[in-house]
C-alpha cells in the first residue's frame, strides 16, 4: 500500500528536494511538496495506489486544496508539451529548460519534470537572481551551455515585467527560443512591449488539476498580434459550461481532490482527511475560470475572461475584477503613477448587490510624507469614466499587498484583511 511522504522545498536549493523526490516515487509512494509555510498533514485513510504527487492548488478550482496527480499523468503532460514544441519545429530532446518558478507548485515542478522526460539540461534560477536582470544576464552568459541549444522557460507576468523594464533583462529574454507566460493575465502593455522587441512569448493556460499545460499560443501567432492563450494541446478537449466556466477533459486530470479540514483551508490538520473525485461520471472537470471559445471545434481558440469565483454582480452587470486590475495598472503606468500592485475585491452592497473595493500598494519611492494620498487621488481619477459597476467605491493603502510567488492572488486572505481593516474604523494599512 502506498504511503505519504512530505518533503519541504528550500527556495534557495530546490535541487535538494528534487534529489529526494525521485527515490520516494520509485518506492511507490505519494509525495507532498511543501512550501515554507505549509504544515504537515495526516494522510487520508483511503490513499489511492501511487506513485504520484500531492500538490497544492488555490487557482482554477477555487479554494485551497490538494490534488493527487499520478506520476504517469505528469509523464503524459510532458509528452504532450514535447509534441506541441515539435509542431513548432523545436525538438524537445534538443532544448535547455530554464526554471525560475517555485518547485512545490506545478508551475515549477513541470519544467524540471519535462527536462527529466526529455533528457535535457535543466537550469534552476533563484528568486534573488530573477530580481536582478543584470546579474541574471551576466551569470547566464558565463555558463558553458548558454545559447548552445534552443532555450525555453516558463514565466509569470510579474517576472516578465521586471525583465522587460531592464535592458539586460530584455537581452536575456531575446535569447530565449520560447517563453511560456501564464499563471495570471498577461497585461496588454507587456504584450505590446514584448512584440515590439521581438520576444518570443507563448501565452498559455494550465492548472494543477490538469498537470499543467492545457492550451498555448505559438510565438509566431503572438508576434503577429493574436490575442488569447491559443489552442489546446493534442490530448485536451475543451468546452464552456452553461455558467460560462471552462471545462477540460483529458487523460491527465488529477485523480482526486483532498481538502484536509473539510472547507478548503490547509491551515490546520484534519482529524478525518479524505479524498473526493475531481470529475463527474462524464470525465469533465469544471475549472472555475470564465472563458470564451472561438474558431472551429477541431482548433478552438481560448480566451479567458476571469475567475468565476472572483467575478461580482453589481447592479445587474457581471464584472471581472482581474480585467479591471490589468486595466488600472496600465492606466497608472501611462500617467507615471508608481503603482506596485492593485487588487479589487467585491463586497456586499444593499443597493447594488456587490461593489468593488480597491487595495493598492505603491513603489517604495512613494512612501514620502503625503505622497501616497496624493497618488491615490490621481489613481481614483483614472476610473472616473469607467462604468459605474466597475468603479471602486472605497480605496485603501496596503503596504504588504502582494501576490504569491506563482503570480496568483490569495483573495480569501485579502478579503479577511479588508474585513479586519474596515472593522477597525477604516484605518489604512
Amino acid at each position: 500500500m502506498s504511503s505519504l511522504e512530505q518533503l519541504r522545498c528550500d527556495s534557495q536549493s530546490p535541487s535538494t528536494l528534487a534529489g529526494s523526490l525521485l527515490p520516494a516515487l520509485e518506492r511507490g509512494n505519494w509525495v507532498r511538496l511543501l512550501g515554507p509555510q505549509d504544515v504537515l498533514l495526516e494522510a487520508p485513510k483511503a490513499l489511492p495506489e501511487g506513485p504520484g504527487l500531492v500538490l497544492s492548488t488555490g487557482g482554477s478550482s477555487g479554494g485551497r486544496q490538494l490534488c493527487l496527480q499520478p506520476s504517469m499523468h505528469l509523464d503524459r503532460s510532458a509528452a504532450a508539451t514535447g509534441r506541441w514544441l515539435q509542431a513548432l519545429g523545436l525538438n524537445a530532446s534538443q532544448v535547455i529548460v530554464w526554471n525560475p518558478l517555485p518547485f512545490q507548485h506545478v508551475s515549477g515542478l513541470m519544467p524540471w519534470w519535462r527536462a527529466q522526460q526529455w533528457n535535457v539540461a535543466h537550469v534552476w534560477l533563484s528568486p534573488a537572481l530573477m530580481k536582478s536582470p543584470q546579474a541574471l544576464l551576466a551569470e547566464s552568459c558565463h555558463r558553458s551551455d548558454w545559447d548552445s541549444m534552443p532555450m525555453v522557460i516558463s514565466l509569470v507576468p510579474t517576472q516578465l515585467g521586471r525583465l522587460l523594464a531592464d535592458s539586460a533583462g530584455v537581452r536575456w529574454l531575446q535569447a530565449m527560443a520560447l517563453i511560456w507566460v501564464g499563471g495570471a493575465a498577461l497585461p496588454d502593455e507587456l504584450a505590446a512591449r514584448a512584440r515590439a522587441l521581438g520576444i518570443k512569448l507563448a501565452p498559455c493556460y494550465g492548472s494543477t488539476e490538469t498537470a499543467a499545460m492545457v492550451v498555448a499560443q505559438s510565438p509566431e501567432r503572438f508576434l503577429n498580434g493574436e490575442e488569447g492563450v491559443g489552442e489546446p494541446l493534442d490530448d485536451i478537449e475543451l468546452r464552456v459550461e452553461a455558467n460560462g466556466a471552462l471545462a477540460v477533459r483529458c487523460r491527465r486530470l488529477a485523480i482526486g481532490r483532498w481538502k484536509p479540514d473539510g472547507d478548503g483551508s490547509l491551515a490546520e490538520q484534519s482529524t478525518e482527511p479524505s479524498v473526493s473525485p475531481l470529475t463527474g461520471v462524464d470525465g469533465w472537470w469544471s475549472s472555475g475560470d470564465a472563458a470564451r471559445l472561438k474558431g472551429s471545434a477541431e482548433t478552438p481558440q481560448l480566451t479567458l475572461l476571469g475567475r468565476l469565483d472572483g467575478a461580482i454582480h453589481s447592479g445587474g452587470v457581471t464584472v471581472f475584477p482581474e480585467q479591471l486590475e490589468v486595466r488600472l495598472m496600465a492606466a497608472a503606468r501611462e500617467v507615471g503613477l508608481p503603482l506596485k500592485a492593485v487588487l479589487l475585491l467585491g463586497v456586499h452592497d444593499p443597493e447594488w448587490g456587490e461593489r468593488l473595493v480597491a487595495l493598492v500598494r505603491w513603489q517604495d519611492a512613494a512612501h514620502l510624507p503625503g505622497a501616497a494620498d496624493a497618488f491615490l487621488l490621481r489613481l481614483k481619477a483614472l476610473t472616473d469614466r469607467w462604468l459605474p459597476a466597475e468603479r471602486p467605491q472605497r480605496w485603501h493603502h496596503c503596504a504588504e499587498l502582494a501576490s504569491t510567488n506563482a503570480g496568483k492572488w490569495e483573495r480569501a486572505r485579502w478579503r479577511a484583511w479588508l474585513k479586519d481593516l474596515e472593522r477597525s474604523d477604516g484605518a489604512d494599512c
